[in-house]
């Protein structure tokens, strides 16, 4: 839980540098200078701003974090990492994330899905708080600064050396928070870290079939999506694009399924219960309806709460002409429509993603961490925290809250004093 009071240490002066000034970097920088005020505390950022992510996400509202607030239900939306992050999460969840927010001026809300915003729906709020937490701590930021090498200490050196191209920084602490990035996953590759290959993940499938064309924004709020020949299966609300099919299920099928979809080339079958109902369920209720509603044009009486025009496309899906009476309609004609409703087979051609709010699965091989500190088990004095490491989350807050963990108990530890 947040501490009301900072402990008080007879602190000698410690270097720290934090690599990457996103919203994992900026937390641990703060937790750091503000539980020890005598640290040189240094965020080295690659770009020309900081905690762009922040900015840009949840379509410049930023999503903070989600309303789950026990530790152990909460780790179940991330497909990596789940078993790593119940301790953390018994130290830092979303309820402290609210309260550090709220305490410094940012009051939260929930919304119905329990994602939670800003009240103020402006990401700048997030960035101000921030930023300005710190200033206030005495933290440094550099931009432009670009890591090109780590160098570990050494006989004769006790200290690390983050070189730039412009500088090298010594360091009795180093943390990496430098999000998905290759050219750092590489850098740690060479100093020994076992990095996972990564891949995307949170990404929309690519469909082109006559039974969406033409729909694009129309959802239904719960359909069953499920990979054929997989295990993978998801559901949800499910939204028609102009490029196939989107929504959380969707996204939650992407995110458990992302290394067997990588190495499937993002070409499949996704079956599709647009009603998350059986299919003897859904027989009987057509049967029934073919009783009831005997005169009565089967494609102009939609059913079963779907919008108008998807009802419409999957009847004729099921090769029903637009003038046929319920009364008309064979066994096999409602058997085939029964399947176009909760079994109908989608072919998949790639995927789509959006900058603001893509995701890697990959990274720092979790095994090397120890999730006490967030430090590497194999070099004391490195710590990591954010997307570099394999952990990644659906969409809803969870890859935030997962920066915010991880940035708050890595910056506590690197407070310590030097020699600790």
């Amino acid at each position: 839980m947040i501490l009301d009071a900072f402990p008080t240490f007879a602190f000698m002066k410690k270097r720290v540098i934090i690599i990457g000034g996103g919203a994992a970097g900026f937390f641990a920088a703060i937790r750091c200078a503000e539980l020890n005020p005598e640290a040189e505390v240094t965020i080295l950022e690659a770009g020309r701003e900081v905690l762009s992510k922040v900015r840009i996400s949840g379509g410049g509202r930023c999503n903070v974090t989600h309303a789950c607030f026990v530790p152990k239900e909460l780790s179940k939306f991330y497909p990596r990492g789940e078993r790593e992050l119940i301790g953390p999460f018994h130290r830092f969840c979303s309820g402290d994330t609210v309260d550090w927010f709220e305490k410094r001026g940012v009051p939260t809300k929930i919304e119905e899905d329990g994602r939670m915003f800003p009240a103020s729906n402006s990401s700048q709020t997030i960035v101000d708080c921030l930023w300005g937490s710190a200033q206030a701590a005495g933290v440094e930021v550099q931009m432009q600064q670009r890591v090109q090498q780590l160098e570990p200490p050494a006989e004769g050196r006790p200290h690390w050396l983050v070189h730039t191209k412009e500088n090298s920084y010594p360091a009795d602490a180093v943390m990496v928070a430098s999000g998905s990035s290759p050219a750092m996953w590489k850098l740690l590759a060479e100093l020994g870290h076992s990095i996972v290959e990564p891949v995307p993940s949170l990404f929309t499938f690519n469909i082109k079939d006559a039974r969406i064309e033409g729909l694009p924004g129309l959802s239904v709020p719960k359909a069953t999506v499920q990979v054929q020949g997989s295990k993978l299966q998801a559901s949800g609300p499910l939204l028609i694009t102009h490029w196939g099919l989107s929504g959380p299920a969707i996204l939650r099928l992407s995110a458990w399924g992302a290394r067997e979809l990588a190495t499937r080339k993002y070409q499949f079958t996704l079956r599709v219960n647009w009603l998350s109902l059986s299919l003897e369920f859904v027989r009987e209720e057509l049967d029934g309806l073919r009783r009831e509603m005997q005169k009565k044009q089967l494609m102009a009486n939609t059913q079963f709460g779907l919008p108008t025009r998807l009802w419409r496309s999957l009847v004729a899906g099921a090769g029903i002409s637009e003038q046929l009476r319920w009364a008309e309609l064979s066994n096999k004609g409602l058997n085939k429509l029964a399947e176009e409703l909760v079994n109908g087979q989608y072919a998949v051609n790639g995927k789509s993603t959006f900058k603001e709010e893509f995701v890697t699965a990959g990274g720092v091989d979790l095994r090397e961490i120890d999730f006490k500190t967030f430090q590497s088990k194999l070099f004391p004095g490195l710590f990591f925290a954010g997307e570099v490491l394999n952990i990644d989350a659906i969409t809803g807050g969870f890859n935030f809250q997962a920066a915010w963990t991880g940035g708050w108990i890595a910056g506590e530890a690197m407070a310590e004093p030097a020699g600790c």
